[in-house]
């Protein structure tokens, strides 16, 4: 973890138990008002799972998918519009599949495309200007320190580093200049690129991404421990293009700008916005082929929690920090022998969610969008 996330992890824990401490709004001189509506999400939450699994045959990365090593892992799902059922199917296919090695997590996808085109070529240029896929990785899914990668079909790449989703206030929140060391990264082309007179098939990405780049992004060691479970989801960028005198050109509106690109996700987020880790897929790191996808109870109590965060953004939204959190309008988890009943600390700058976990401890969740888990003393 690095210093920034260690001193902030201290300093929520100092608010959780200190609360007797902070500055609230008088209930003397202010009524409290209850939550005049319950969250509800856009589409259904359901996020999506794998389990990737450990391969000892080496993988080159040479984006061609043909490595042995490769035979036996699946693909995910094919991707579904970001915004889910509410939005089309996609037009064309993309699926990923991952594995890992003692030395890298590697991550291949397929991306169906009859018209392959691409304009930029340098590191750290805005690759969604291009059709491009990229990766969004939270390996301990407490909502902060994630990292964004996104690549073009010349293999042209974009790292940053993300402190907390956009929103959540208006200072940045990213670091540009931050890379992945040791990344490997390749293309292959099944047509040819910016050449309009005949039609593509696909391209196909291969990522190797070191371990030790997760050192700053999760407590522990930087390598998964098997049945781990991170948060992670994949996107592409599509957009509509014409032909006009022999080259690509992005379509435009009556108004002369580009029609907003189609944004293909791995796991819907229902709004077109990556930046909500909450809803990211799971994947599981095994080495066992027969080990299976394992469902955690605590993800049902995380998830309850993100509602009543989000209702509760709405309710200081209309009516300032004088807001309570009633009983009836709590999320009923369907955990045998749990009952939950958060607890709500309201102060001078934020607010703090805390709630029992299923087999001990408790979870916070912060005004800042983090979620953290507590060990019990």
């Amino acid at each position: 973890m690095s210093d920034t996330s260690k001193a902030c992890y201290i300093l929520l824990i100092l608010i959780f138990i200190s609360v007797s401490c902070v500055s609230r709004v008088p209930t003397s001189h202010k009524s409290l008002t209850s939550f005049t509506k319950q969250y509800s999400h856009s589409i259904p939450y359901d996020p999506r799972h794998y389990v990737a699994y450990h391969v000892s045959a080496p993988i080159v990365i040479d984006g061609q998918l043909n490595d042995a090593a490769w035979g036996d892992i699946p693909w995910t799902e094919d991707f579904l519009d970001i915004e889910g059922d509410l939005r089309p199917l996609p037009t064309w296919q993309t699926k990923s599949k991952m594995c890992w090695t003692d030395s890298h997590f590697i991550i291949a996808a397929l991306i169906e495309e009859p018209h392959i085109w691409a304009t930029l070529t340098q590191r750290d240029a805005i690759m969604y200007y291009d059709d491009d896929f990229e990766v969004f990785i939270d390996p301990d899914a407490d909502g902060h320190h994630y990292f964004e990668f996104e690549m073009n079909a010349y293999n042209a790449i974009w790292d940053l580093y993300m402190l907390y989703p956009y929103g959540i206030d208006d200072r940045r929140n990213y670091i540009m200049n931050w890379d992945i060391k040791g990344i490997e990264t390749a293309v292959h082309v099944d047509g040819t690129v910016n050449d309009p007179s005949d039609q593509d098939k696909s391209w196909s990405v291969e990522i190797a991404i070191p371990w030790a780049t997760f050192k700053d992004f999760k407590t522990g060691a930087d390598k998964p421990q098997l049945g781990d479970q991170w948060r992670i989801n994949f996107s592409r960028v599509d957009w509509t293009m014409e032909i006009i005198n022999g080259e690509y050109v992005k379509e435009k509106d009556d108004d002369g700008k580009p029609l907003p690109e189609d944004n293909w996700v791995w796991s819907p987020t229902g709004y077109v916005n990556m930046h909500k880790p909450e809803t990211w897929g799971y994947v599981q790191f095994e080495s066992d082929r027969s080990q299976r996808f394992q469902d955690r109870p605590n993800e049902k109590i995380k998830w309850a929690m993100w509602q009543t965060y989000y209702t509760l953004k709405k309710c200081i939204q209309d009516h300032g920090t004088n807001c309570t959190l009633p009983d009836s309008k709590l999320i009923k988890v369907n955990i045998d022998n749990y009952t939950f009943s958060p607890k709500l600390e309201i102060y001078n700058g934020g607010f703090l969610i805390s709630a029992e976990a299923s087999e001990g401890g408790f979870y916070t969740l912060d005004h800042r969008a983090q979620i953290l888990y507590h060990k019990s003393e």
